[in-house]
């Protein structure tokens, strides 16, 4: 019936121009015409999910300017607004994406199992994750940092962390990097849930990406702060199935043009730039 709807009002629409072109001494006028659907090889994963309508997306819930569920109910952050992008070029709308809350420890599992479709979810790149999935990207430049209480003036760069105890999240690069420099790690599922250790003094800092940090003190503003500088370089990629390499060098080109045509500094200014500041996105490595 809705279709019906719009093809009536169409046609009137069309009459109408037809009518005033007479009147007006027969200007020939264009119908306007529906931007085409997108079209992909057989047997893609591209081709299946424009087919499909909609895909699975792995993202973070918990992560202020990432991704972060909302009163809405749905995640929003940057990491999100990526995704959309990703799913937009499929013909498949931000109404048609499952969201699935992925954790560190998880994501290669749901990749591999078929349980998402793609993960974007703060998800460094590197040589022990490429071998059972595949990255396209990167699309963001993070480093390791270190969150403190906002009157702890003891602690100002990673030396400072050897033998103390320190918050992280189990699977993440950030935790395996703390016992790397002799910290002691203390680990939980999500960074949220590192907040509490840090206020009763179980830990003395939470370690992980400057980016996450920033936004977990954005949100509770004046209790913490992040102190020295990145002591690391974590690529943020886009994780999907191993060996798709048609559908990793299709998604570099999405994001490549998004860098191109400004909808990857808007996704940026419209989340994390609300506190970060923006900066040129890395060049996409397509090994």
């Amino acid at each position: 019936m809705k279709r019906m709807r719009i093809a009536l009002v169409a046609a009137a629409a069309a009459s109408a121009l037809a009518l005033a072109g007479c009147a007006g001494g027969g200007g020939a006028t264009e119908e306007p015409t529906e931007e085409a659907a997108p079209t992909f090889e057989a047997g893609t994963t591209m081709a299946e999910l424009a087919e499909a309508g909609t895909m699975t997306v792995g993202t973070k819930f918990d992560q202020p300017l990432f991704g972060l569920v909302g009163p809405s109910g749905v995640p929003e952050g940057f990491d999100v607004e990526i995704a959309k992008i990703i799913a937009s070029e499929l013909g498949i709308s931000e109404d048609n994406i499952e969201w699935t809350e992925t954790v560190s420890a998880n994501r290669e599992p749901f990749i591999e199992n078929g349980q998402v479709d793609i993960v974007v979810a703060t998800y460094t790149i590197n040589d022990k994750r490429k071998e059972v999935v595949s990255f396209a990207g990167p699309y963001y430049l993070a480093g390791q940092s270190i969150l403190v209480l906002a009157d702890n003036d003891d602690i100002e760069s990673e030396e400072d962390l050897v033998g103390q105890p320190v918050c992280s999240v189990t699977g993440s690069t950030p935790a395996a990097k703390l016992a790397e420099i002799g910290a002691v790690p203390v680990l939980t599922d999500t960074y949220s849930n590192c907040l509490e250790p840090l206020r009763s003094g179980q830990v003395v800092a939470v370690s992980t990406d400057n980016v996450i940090l920033a936004g977990l003190a954005a949100q509770n503003e004046g209790e913490f702060k992040v102190v020295g500088e990145p002591f690391t370089e974590e690529p943020y990629g886009i994780g999907l199935a191993l060996e798709d390499t048609e559908f990793r060098m299709w998604i570099n080109d999405v994001l490549e043009a998004a860098y191109e045509d400004g909808r990857y500094e808007e996704a940026w200014n419209s989340t994390a730039g609300a506190v970060l500041p923006y900066v040129e996105p890395p060049a996409v490595d397509r090994y």
